[in-house]
């Protein structure tokens, strides 16, 4: 009886790579004011104060009352990133799968590609933006960020930023988009709220599917999973559309040999983009753990 035979068996190579779970497209990107392409090394986005009420005329025939008005500009600065993948030239006959020609490491790129720019939009709404002369920076007030107080995602916060939005005239009674980011753990938390998971939200098929991406209580739900987290507690974030803005200075994608690498095959990826915050009475951080 021979105890050799296992030294024939054959193993099958799989013949395609596979990628592993990962966000693909950006969901920011649709959510916010896109400038377009930018040329320079930043652009401004520029800011009216609201005027108040007209005064009262009392005097016929008076001296014109001039009243002041805020202009604001803010320097939303360019930033550039660079990302590549090589192939030693000797091994491209080697592989069964080769992940240059396949499209399998320009897929990647592009992958990462867009998962900076959702953490440009959601660091640029929560963060600090400068003035066009570096004069004033411009930070979210104390007032528009709902502070954790040790406790979830819970509807009463949902609620508290809602009414931000009413009381900032920024909701959709004049004119604007809101948004609302979750992660897995928001998810699980609203899922698990009674009070949110009635039978009103049943018809919007929040337990069916098991998603909270969708438009309730005013907002439309964008999962995103990069919140900033401070101990054991995330910093998620509502906001306008035309609260915060990016722009593109450029997009290259390339494959190319690397003469200083042993001609070498190499793909690459090449993006330049800058965003800011247009005002913070269009942006509510919600902390919660």
């Amino acid at each position: 009886m021979s105890t050799t035979i296992t030294q024939q068996f054959i193993t099958k190579w799989d013949t395609a790579l596979r990628l592993e779970a990962q966000q693909q497209e950006s969901r920011l990107m649709k959510t916010v004011t896109d400038r377009g392409t930018i040329e320079g090394a930043s652009f401004t986005i520029n800011g009216l104060a609201s005027a108040g009420e007209l005064d009262e005329n009392v005097t016929r025939h008076g001296d014109t009352t001039w009243s002041d008005i805020e202009h604001t500009a803010r320097n939303a600065v360019m930033r550039d990133f660079y990302k590549a993948f090589p192939m030693d030239r000797a091994d491209v006959a080697k592989v069964a799968v080769n992940p240059i020609t396949g499209g399998h490491y320009m897929n990647s790129l592009m992958f990462a590609k867009n998962r900076r720019i959702d953490r440009m939009i959601y660091e640029a709404g929560l963060g600090t933006i400068l003035s066009v002369d570096s004069a004033t920076s411009f930070t979210l007030p104390a007032g528009q960020k709902i502070v954790g107080g040790g406790t979830g995602f819970t509807k009463a916060k949902i609620i508290q930023a809602k009414q931000l939005f009413r009381a900032n005239e920024a909701d959709e009674e004049n004119g604007e988009d809101l948004y609302m980011l979750y992660n897995d753990v928001a998810l699980g938390q609203v899922l698990a709220d009674t009070t949110l998971t009635s039978a009103d939200f049943l018809a919007g098929q929040m337990l069916q599917e098991g998603t909270l991406k969708g438009k309730w209580m005013g907002f439309t739900w964008v999962p995103y999973q990069s919140f900033a987290k401070a101990g054991a507690v995330y910093s998620a974030m509502a906001y306008a559309k035309s609260g915060i803005h990016i722009g593109t200075g450029y997009e290259e994608g390339k494959i190319s040999p690397r003469p200083d690498k042993k001609d070498a095959v190499q793909a690459s990826m090449a993006a330049s983009y800058g965003a800011g915050r247009q005002s913070e009475l269009k942006v509510v951080q919600i902390d919660f753990q």
